[in-house]
């Protein structure tokens, strides 16, 4: 009876994995994989009026461009490709061609030079910016290429290669910073004008905290470098959680990001291994209705062992400073469908403990590794225009763009002992100046 009743058993669990499986397979059977091509383009036509003579802003659009220069540009081009492989699973491809300021280009300055194999033409200049071959030719690389295993547990979809990283997008709200400013085709979200990685090599997963949608979260661990491959042996690793209320027409999103850059390295000195890293910390809040929307972003940055002090001992030091960034925008409808309008102005500080750094009677001179995060310049940028939408998904956008530079230390450049000191780059100088472009932009979006 008892081996009866076992073979009974056995044969009702198998009929009921068959069963199980067929019903998946019914079910499965009604999905259709499918791909979409998209796309979008932005670029201008701009004229500089307004040029700051100690040529600051380091990888700024428009540092290094010469004075009353106009220029017809495209600043990005997007191609891309989602493919649903199956219900639980989905592709991601993005092919970009960004920023075609390179050296030789409008006077830009080059920091590398090429000798072509062969060649006895002599040497090419290489561009320190943007996707420029050495012919000066625009060129697109793979900026993401990633597969998304979705609703890995409830709530949660897992995405593995390389993927946009919870910094600026695509953290799972609909709602992050440049979502919400929604015109990267005029400029970056001050996060990202410092070059804090929008897009990795690696594994994140994004989820939600309720069914609703109006909590979750974002982890991610990656390369660190971008589209490059991994470089260093270290890991960078993003957090970011975000709230909706008001019916979601208020957002709240905190990221935090930290990487090391090197650790233990041997220096010579009294200061023992340098240990050097990065820890970035943002809120972003903001409020998005039909006719209006504002935000404001802000974060710090510190750098441990960013910046390299030579000493008047003849040894070399790292010393520790921060950055702080605040970022106010506005944007709204002033006919329904046609006309908008949108302003947003940045306040930049990286001279955090800079002045303790300067003023110490052994600072011979000093710079920073980082040069996104260089110590000496303060940045004010300020942008307003307006928003022309002849039919859906074309835009028509002139607009006034500004960058602000001044010196965050003494222009005497003298440190405790009075002796002078020297920057990186010369920015010591006490002169005010400002980059002042202004652009007719075109922005149009396909496939979507």
């Amino acid at each position: 009876m008892r081996k009866t009743f076992t073979k009974i058993s056995i044969y009702c669990s198998l009929f009921l994995m068959v069963a199980g499986s067929a019903t998946a397979q019914t079910a499965d059977s009604t999905f259709k994989p499918s791909g979409k091509l998209w796309g979008y383009a932005f670029g201008d036509y701009a004229y500089k009026g307004g040029s700051d003579e100690a040529n600051r802003g380091g990888s700024n659009q428009y540092t290094n461009v010469p004075l009353n220069s106009n220029v017809f540009q495209w600043r990005r081009i997007y191609l891309g490709y989602d493919y649903n492989i199956s219900a639980k699973f989905s592709a991601e491809f993005l092919l970009a061609a960004e920023d075609d300021w390179a050296a030789g280009v409008l006077g830009q300055k080059a920091n590398a030079t090429s000798t072509p194999s062969g060649s006895t033409a002599g040497t090419l200049a290489l561009g320190n910016n943007g996707d420029v071959l050495v012919n000066n030719k625009f060129a697109p690389y793979v900026k993401l290429a990633n597969i998304r295993w979705k609703n890995i547990y409830k709530n949660a979809d897992l995405i593995f290669g390389q993927t946009a990283t919870p910094t600026f997008a695509k953290n799972g709200s609909g709602m992050a910073s440049e979502e919400v400013w929604g015109y990267r085709a005029i400029e970056r979200t001050i996060t990202d004008t410092r070059r804090t990685t929008s897009y990795d090599f690696g594994a994140c997963l994004q989820g939600k905290f309720d069914n609703k949608g109006n909590f979750g979260y974002v982890v991610m661990v990656g390369n660190g470098q971008g589209a490059k491959p991994e470089s260093d042996m270290f890991k960078s690793f993003y957090g970011d959680v975000w709230a909706k209320f008001a019916n979601r027409k208020i957002i709240v999103d905190l990221y935090q990001d930290y990487t090391k850059q090197a650790w233990g390295t041997y220096v010579k000195g009294f200061n023992g291994p340098r240990y050097f890293d990065r820890n970035l910390t943002k809120l972003f809040v903001a409020y998005a209705g039909k006719k209006f929307t504002a935000g404001a972003e802000v974060f710090m940055n510190t750098l441990m062992g960013d910046v390299a002090v030579t000493g008047k001992d003849g040894y070399t030091y790292y010393r520790t400073t921060s950055a702080m960034g605040v970022s106010v925008f506005a944007k709204g409808r002033i006919t329904p469908e046609k006309l908008g309008f949108f302003a947003r102005f940045d306040n930049y500080d990286p001279t955090g403990n800079l002045s303790n750094i300067a003023s110490d009677k052994n600072t011979k001179s000093y710079s920073a590794s980082t040069s996104q995060y260089e110590p000496t310049t303060k940045e004010m940028f300020a942008t307003f225009g307006i928003d022309y939408t002849p039919i859906k998904n074309v835009h028509i956008m002139p607009n006034i763009w500004m960058n602000t530079y001044n010196s965050g230390l003494d222009v005497t450049g003298k440190n405790s002992a009075n002796t002078t000191y020297a920057s990186m780059n010369g920015n010591v100088n006490g002169i005010k100046g400002t980059d002042a472009v202004y652009r007719l932009t075109f922005y149009y979006i396909y496939g979507k």
